[in-house]
């Protein structure tokens, strides 16, 4: 059985004192236990920063496969006899990881822009629209502009594409993340990140949070892209920032 699964690293590709790479495949020898025995990873991407904070840490997409252990009550993490290191994941890409995730647990047959159930999804396509959800493991998406996605519930995604957007989060371990320029991105949750991509896009994060920003020139051309959680790097929480033009953390005046 193979599972595609996702996992956190220090800066060196170590976990717990144990050195990998990528690109290669790791057997382990003896009983399969999560918890103490195995080789970790998580089903769902945003788990990993319970164990890997988000500006500190590495993450990539791994696949596991031979016995497979769970933990009763716990999160997504299992413990696998044999995991491959597939490939490193940028935040932009972690972060859709995230959302795609979630979207595979979710009846499409449902088409409704505001939903409260755990893993549920809001998604909108026209200008000036709200997709919001309360529930656990949920996504709220947007493509127009002048849009928002609001998501409450942890482990959750709030996703826009669209220009002048805002994407907003208040769960722990949860990611808000916008391509748009001139759009925003915000997290309020534990463990949480919010990212901007877009020309003069801004983001902020409560405490325990991270946030990642571009800096484009006018014709949207990326010249820096710069990730630093809450308290490193001069950065506030429940702060905005924008990326300055020589890559520089800037807070804005509200």
């Amino acid at each position: 059985m193979q599972i595609t699964t996702f996992k956190g690293f220090k800066q060196d590709l170590t976990c717990r004192g144990f050195q990998f790479e990528i690109g290669k495949t790791f057997e382990h020898e003896g009983r399969v236990r999560a918890c103490s025995a195995g080789f970790h990873s998580c089903e769902y991407p945003l788990d990993c920063f319970s164990y890997y904070p988000p500006a500190e840490s590495r993450y990539t997409e791994t696949v596991a496969e031979g016995d497979v252990s769970r933990e009763n009550g716990g999160d997504s993490k299992i413990a696998s006899a044999s995991i491959t290191i597939k490939a490193e994941l940028t935040m932009p890409e972690f972060v859709q990881r995230a959302i795609d995730w979630i979207w595979s647990k979710v009846d499409r047959s449902l088409e409704q822009q505001v939903m409260t159930g755990n893993r549920s999804a809001a998604s909108n396509t026209g200008y000036q629209s709200a997709a919001s959800n309360t529930g656990y493991q949920s996504a709220a998406s947007n493509t127009g502009d002048y849009s928002a996605a609001s998501n409450t519930g942890n482990q959750s995604a709030a996703s826009n594409t669209g220009d002048y957007s805002a994407a907003s989060n208040t769960g722990n371990r949860s990611a808000a993340s916008n391509t748009g320029d001139y759009s925003a991105a915000e997290v309020s949750g534990s463990h949480s990140v919010a990212a901007a991509f877009g020309i003069e896009s801004k983001a902020r994060a409560s405490k325990n949070g991270a946030i990642v920003l571009c800096y484009r020139n006018d014709e949207g051309e990326l010249i820096h892209i710069r990730a630093s959680k809450v308290g490193d790097n001069g950065v506030k929480s429940d702060t905005w920032y924008k990326l300055s033009e020589d890559g520089q953390f800037v807070e804005i005046e509200e």
